[in-house]
């Protein structure tokens, strides 16, 4: 065995390669290794009996043990009978903006390794690695290739081998994927199941269909995240399978029962070709999974925005007044309360088009743009993939349908579509969103999926996109007591997992006491105002609802009406203080007015004194703070000084929060 030592350019870490150079027509154990740019992350790559393997160490530390990869295809099996043909090492750089996500710049430094494998047939393949400081994506492309006389212009990838094998001891923050035509009027899939908390990798799923996309996993000497990016039209969507003892986590491809059994449950992609991204974040600590950016660092921008999208916040109705607030006069009353705020958009939820009438949605908008405000409209995503009654209904599944809608919409003054409502993840689902996007951006409409699966690198992919709902959301507070009281644990939780890899649609900073339009029946928000008030800045998404009622604007303290009034959305930067995962968070993000916010969420049943470390403040800063009263409990604006070392001593109550701000 030879090896070869090559240094990268002047500052990157040495990145040692190992290979057989002998190659014969068998399998041979060949082992190629990719380090970080910092060195402390390492990846080997091993073909052993004809099969691939990977595993990673951080700091001399076995983070991941040795994983599966590999892909089924229709031209050939691509996980067995391997051999290594050959090998290419690089380094990418990359630096890029973005608009609204947990930073607006991106600055990717990452080394990258392609090796090469043939079959015993002679089909190819190749695999990409790029390990980042504490990021590790991969992905499988397979070039056109002869398959006796005909050569492969396409191929069909029918099921995908890699998988993700932690230590034992390894326990888990991950939701069930749940089985097709389920839940009301068989919408799911729809990425709205709870999180296990710190569960045991063998427990089964709970549904027998495995684990969404992405999944967090407490290692016993760190942490790992798991997900996927770079999914659209060109590939299903996927997701990991049931734990399997020495085999770990394996990516999954979706039901064949989705989407009402229609279309393929694999991918198919022309040739050459290549897979989504595979990504695995890992540190010792919390930091650099809260922080990551790997799901934009490695995908680009499929087209130019057609227009400034404007962030901003948005009033709802119908997340308390239900259905029956979609009416031409409870729809003003929120335009008139969005304008008061100063917020920029209402959403119009779902049976507008029958309940109001296109006619009146037309005056209901030039009505909103005199108050300062555009509307956002609701649609069904289609008639076919579940059983939803909701209107507007066929007007957003074929190209036809949303060219008419969009234009009208266009032409009456309306910013955005909530779309909701999706059949699951086949490729043909994700060539949907893909077209509606893309549709959207000619007529200058932002996109907010609901009832849908997580995006996948779609904030840099598609510029009008703004977030996706996938998660149990705020909904579920108003309907039953028992997702109320596991709100505090759910909103400790996402910026782990779900909201660190992609912007979430939370769907509202709910400022009413009790979960009703009168304020004062059925069950009581368990959460407290400054809770509520810290979830705006801990859930991020670029245009955030606040979900305040008329009332309000006589029952809130002025403080918390002022702050709600100035809540930014976008951000240039965001930074782990403190937490864990479903217990307490506390994040420190800086707008793009360059005004810091630190918000602390606590789910904890005891008060909690954090003494936090704030270097963003210079020692003796005077900050504006606002914190659940120790005595009363009762919302309250003060100050709050750092100390000499730049530190800052708070408590939050139970389900309580706080916000330090300059």
């Amino acid at each position: 065995m030879k090896k070869i030592l090559t240094t990268l350019a002047a500052g990157r870490t040495v990145l040692t390669i190992a290979l057989c150079c002998m190659m014969t027509s068998q399998a041979l154990a060949n082992d190629v290794t990719v380090a970080s740019p910092d060195g402390r992350l390492v990846v080997n790559i091993s073909c052993d009996g004809g099969r691939l393997y990977y595993d990673a160490m951080l700091d001399g530390q076995k983070m991941l043990e040795r994983s599966a990869l590999g892909l089924k295809t229709s031209i050939g099996d691509l996980t067995r009978d391997l051999t290594l043909k050959g090998q290419k090492s690089d380094a990418v750089s990359r630096q890029y903006r973005m608009r609204g996500t947990k930073a607006s710049r991106g600055n990717y430094q990452a080394n990258t390794l392609t090796f090469d494998v043939e079959n015993k047939e002679g089909r190819k393949m190749s695999i990409t690695f790029q390990v980042s400081n504490n990021d590790i994506a991969f992905r499988y492309a397979m070039p056109r290739q002869n398959v006796g006389r005909r050569e492969m212009k396409r191929v069909r990838i029918l099921s995908e081998l890699s998988s993700f094998n932690f230590p034992d001891g390894t326990t888990t923050f991950i939701s069930p994927q749940i089985g097709p035509e389920t839940g009301w009027e068989q919408t799911k899939p729809s990425y709205e199941e709870g999180y296990s908390a710190d569960a045991p990798m063998a427990t089964p799923s709970q549904y027998g269909h495995g684990y969404i996309f992405p999944a967090l996993f407490h290692l016993p000497n760190g942490w790992a995240l798991v997900a996927e990016t770079g999914v659209g039209s060109n590939y299903c969507g996927s997701h990991l399978s049931d734990y399997q003892a020495g085999m770990g986590y394996t990516v999954a491809y979706p039901d064949p029962g989705e989407n009402n059994g229609f279309g393929s449950d694999f991918a198919a992609i022309p040739l050459p070709g290549e897979t989504p991204w595979r990504t695995v974040t890992l540190d010792n600590s919390l930091q650099p999974i809260v922080e990551t950016t790997i799901s934009y660092d490695i995908v680009e921008p499929r087209y130019a925005p057609s227009t400034d999208y404007c962030p901003g916040r948005y009033t709802w109705s119908w997340l308390i007044w239900q259905d029956n607030s979609i009416n031409y006069d409870d729809q003003v009353k929120f335009i008139d309360l969005a304008s008061v705020m100063g917020f920029e958009y209402c959403l119009v939820d779902n049976w507008w088009d029958t309940q109001i009438g296109r006619d009146r949605v037309a005056e209901l908008s030039k009505y909103a743009q005199s108050k300062g405000v555009h509307l956002l409209l609701w649609y069904n995503s289609n008639g076919f993939a579940n059983d939803a009654p909701q209107g507007p209904r066929d007007c957003m599944n074929t190209a036809i349908a949303r060219e008419r809608e969009m234009k009208w919409m266009q032409s009456i003054g309306v910013k955005g579509i909530k779309v909701d409502f999706f059949g699951g993840d086949k490729q043909e689902v994700m060539r949907l969103y893909e077209d509606i996007l893309s549709d959207a951006n000619r007529y200058g409409l932002q996109v907010v999926f609901h009832g849908c699966t997580i995006p996948r690198g779609w904030e840099r992919m598609y510029p009008n996109f703004v977030a996706s709902e996938a998660v149990l959301a705020s909904e579920n507070v108003f309907f039953n007591e028992g997702a109320a009281i596991k709100q505090p644990f759910d909103l400790c939780l996402h910026p782990f997992c779900r909201n660190t890899t992609a912007s979430m649609d939370w769907g509202g900073i709910i400022m009413n006491k009790y979960l009703s339009k009168d304020n004062k029946s059925r069950h009581t928000r368990k959460t407290t105002d400054i809770f509520e008030m810290a979830s705006g800045l801990i859930m991020q998404t670029s245009v955030q609802c606040v979900a305040m009622q008329p009332n309000n604007l006589q029952e809130l303290p002025q403080f918390e009406m002022d702050f709600l009034k100035a809540l930014p959305t976008t951000w240039e930067e965001t930074r782990f203080i403190d937490g864990y995962p479903g217990r307490y968070v506390v994040l420190a993000r800086k707008a793009t007015n360059s005004k810091w916010y630190i918000a602390g969420l606590s789910a904890e049943k005891e008060p909690l004194t954090l003494t936090l470390d704030l270097p963003m403040f210079d020692p003796g800063t005077t900050l504006t703070y606002y914190i659940d009263d120790k005595k009363s409990g009762e919302p309250t604006l003060t100050t709050l000084k750092t100390d000499k070392k730049g530190k800052a001593k708070v408590t939050l109550l139970p389900n309580g929060g706080m916000i330090l701000c300059r």
